[in-house]
């Protein structure tokens, strides 16, 4: 499989069991079906988020993306609870793609989380 956002081969890793795709080049990260949902609520699972925060903000302004399973054109999503996380869902198989360093932040939920959301414009 291909990274969705820069072509680069992506690499299995595995934490507690659920195993995810992470791209060699720009460290963003695939996940199969709720494989992210599940992996927030584990204790330490942000390790698999190795990527610099500041190349996936350079990455998050890529948004015409398809899916690296099944080719279909992904959609632009917003997290509901924290509106400054941007990433790209697959309408036909639900797999997700999160750029480096957002993950990380997906499974914090601070203070400085809600002023980034305040200054968040709006993802069209």
């Amino acid at each position: 499989m291909n990274c969705p956002k820069c072509s680069a081969d992506m690499e299995k890793v595995v934490y507690s069991n659920i195993e995810v795709d992470r791209c060699t080049d720009c460290k963003g990260l695939w996940f199969d079906l709720l494989e992210h949902v599940e992996l927030k609520a584990m204790s330490g699972s942000e390790a698999i988020d190795i990527g610099d925060p500041e190349v996936g903000r350079k990455f998050n302004r890529i948004e015409d993306i398809k899916c690296p399973v099944c080719t279909t054109q992904m959609i632009k999503m917003v997290d509901r609870e924290q509106h400054h996380i941007w990433y790209e869902s697959c309408p036909s198989c639900y797999g997700v793609f999160f750029d480096a360093g957002e993950f990380t932040d997906y499974k914090e939920d601070s203070f400085i989380d809600f002023i980034r959301d305040v200054f968040t414009r709006e993802r069209k």
